[in-house]
């Protein structure tokens, strides 16, 4: 089994409204220093074999998992990760 860990953020310079809700949230509970909350996805996918698997894996974020006008994505590729 082959377990892919994809990383969905919004670009840099798009509004993350529900960060600034945490943001306002984490300061109104007297957490100081925080500058910035931005919130992201994470999204799990467990591959049965790794043939093609980072040209999958592209695909897949491409044409589904991200929005690539407003959202960046990674990923990480574990082998052999048995869950």
């Amino acid at each position: 089994m082959i377990n892919v860990n994809v990383h969905i953020t919004l670009k840099e310079g798009v509004l993350d409204p529900e960060g600034k809700a945490i943001e306002g949230s984490l300061h109104n509970l007297g957490y100081e220093g925080i500058e910035d909350v931005r919130v992201g996805k994470l999204i799990n996918l467990t591959f049965d074999n790794s043939d093609r698997i980072e040209e999958k894996v592209e695909e897949i974020c491409r044409k589904l998992l991200a929005n690539p006008v407003i959202e960046n994505y990674t990923y990480t590729i574990e082998d052999g990760v048995a869950k």
